[in-house]
């Protein structure tokens, strides 16, 4: 650490006032916040590896060249063992997405939008990031090859497979796994392959913007892989549907840098993820069983988990292989637990009838005494029709008046009936659920139109009330939500009242800030 200290006040010029280790993750090397007397942070890195130290700072100082978003080595010592960094905070992209992880895959609607976010931004390091890349600076080497692919196969073979206790014929596994090393090396790909792009090396800046880390493993290879990489992580809890959405997202984002044939792509995404799946055993294998690490073992039946999906969605094309892999899910240690039914409230429908389809107004606009009078205060409010809709004290006579109660019904389960819609478990189920979320579309089309339109003539006052069976749950989500979403598009005054739940809030006009 006191060599760190020397290679800070050497750079800045002034002494580190604190220099605080940074809790690690599977990696030897060491991480340390030093700060400065001006409130400056910078990270210290101390590795064990010359070679690892080398393959990430010139990969940093490339991806930098080109205005990727990665931390700038800003100096490093003259041994090459140690290295300062940008510090790009404390908050991962897996830390930032834990509440949809613990709930089970269950990812809000923000959650979702950094996924997205992320994975658009991939292509660019992979193409981008190739350009010029002298790859022979890559640790331990500098293309995917067979060895490697071997080396890998063989760490679940050894580290995983045998530790089970499966009998299994050693000399065929291995004529396959010789066969699917060359299937792999096959797939096109002179572009950077990241090789462990997943959650946890996503850093987010105050913004919210993804920043890549730990990318010193790096090398030539196929894009698949680090796409199966990030959507296959085993406690991520992916639904189906949210992993091709990411992956469409990611497709088009490709397709900004080179042609693509989308049949081929998924092909070969598969390969790699059936790939990508056994070198993450043969590492839970290893740092679980034989290390101990609590992280790793905890990680094995989500890894295990989708090793059984894939299966069963025919992602083995190797007969052997497949009747391994096929026993080896099925094992009681591994046996999938079974799911628990969704209850679902007697004699409830769903419909796909949208009544909220605006309709187009004839003739031109006409003009009131109201003109010109501004600013507009918009106001929200929830409630419940047992207790009557709001009243309008502006004169106006009121506003919208919006009907959640066709929509799914959290207070109908015990797990919710204490709670209301701005509650963290109640938003998961109805963004989950889907149909609030299709119901406030077309509530934030005619809000948008009508305010903006508003703001046009100079009016002072717009109402919006939404009103459910309680005034607890559906009403409360949709005035939280429009009430913001008004004051982040047209940084309005907007006043919000929760009447039943007695809670105000007031979203202040930005330009009077």
């Amino acid at each position: 650490m006191e060599e760190l200290r020397k290679l800070y006040t050497q750079h800045t010029g002034q002494e580190a006032v604190s220099c605080d280790e940074i809790a690690g993750s599977g990696s030897n090397r060491k991480y340390y916040r030093l700060h400065g007397s001006d409130g400056s942070t910078l990270i210290g890195v101390v590795g064990t590896s010359l070679d690892e130290n080398h393959a990430f700072c010139y990969l940093a100082q490339h991806f930098t060249e080109r205005q990727l978003p990665v931390p700038a080595v800003v100096a490093k010592s003259a041994d090459g063992l140690r290295y300062l960094q940008d510090d790009l905070g404390d908050l991962s992209l897996f830390d930032a997405i834990k509440g949809g992880r613990d709930a089970g895959g269950r990812y809000t609607q923000s959650e979702k939008e950094l996924l997205r976010r992320t994975i658009a931004l991939l292509p660019k390091i992979q193409i981008k990031g190739s350009r010029d890349l002298d790859f022979k600076h890559c640790y331990p080497q500098e293309s995917l090859d067979e060895t490697n692919v071997l080396f890998d196969l063989n760490y679940f073979k050894y580290c995983f497979l045998k530790t089970t206790g499966l009998d299994f014929h050693e000399l065929k596994l291995e004529a396959t796994f010789q066969l699917m090393a060359k299937d792999i090396v096959a797939i096109p790909g002179d572009t950077f392959m990241y090789r462990d792009f997943q959650a946890r090396n996503i850093m987010l800046d105050k913004e919210g913007n993804p920043y890549f880390i730990d990318f010193q493993g790096g090398r030539r290879g196929p894009v698949q892989y680090d796409v199966a990489s990030f959507l296959w992580q085993a406690s991520a809890h992916y639904s189906p549907a949210l992993r091709q959405e990411l992956i469409n997202t990611y497709i088009i984002s490709l397709k900004q840098y080179v042609e693509v044939n989308e049949l081929q792509f998924r092909q070969n995404l598969k390969l790699c993820v059936l790939f990508r799946l056994l070198q993450v055993l043969g590492a839970y294998g290893f740092r679980g069983y034989f290390e101990r690490k609590k992280h790793f073992l905890e990680s094995i039946p989500p890894a295990i988990q989708n090793l059984r999906e894939l299966l069963e969605e025919g992602g083995c094309p190797y007969p052997y292989l497949r009747e391994v892999l096929s026993q080896l899910v099925e094992l009681p240690q591994f046996a999938a637990k079974p799911e628990e039914p969704i209850q679902r409230a007697d004699g409830y429908k769903t419909t796909d009838n949208n009544p909220y389809v605006s309709h187009p107004k004839d003739g031109p606009a006409t003009f009131s005494r109201y003109d010109g009078k501004g600013p507009l205060v918009v106001r929200v409010f929830s409630f419940s029709y047992g207790k009557g809709i709001p009243a309008d004290t502006s004169g106006n006579g009121g506003g919208y008046v919006f009907d959640c109660r066709s929509t799914h019904n959290p207070g109908r389960y015990e797990p919710y009936k204490e709670l209301t819609g701005i509650d963290e478990p109640v938003i998961r189920f109805l963004e989950d659920d889907g149909e609030i979320l299709t119901f406030l579309e077309s509530v934030y089309k005619l809000a948008d139109a009508h305010v903006q339109r508003y703001l046009q003539r100079g009016f002072t006052d717009l109402m919006f009330s939404f009103g459910c069976t309680g005034g607890q749950h559906r009403s409360v989500y949709s005035a939280q939500h429009l009430a913001e979403h008004i004051h982040q598009k047209f940084g309005i005054e907007v006043r919000l009242c929760h009447r039943e739940q007695g809670i105000s809030q007031t979203f202040e006009n930005k330009a009077e800030t």
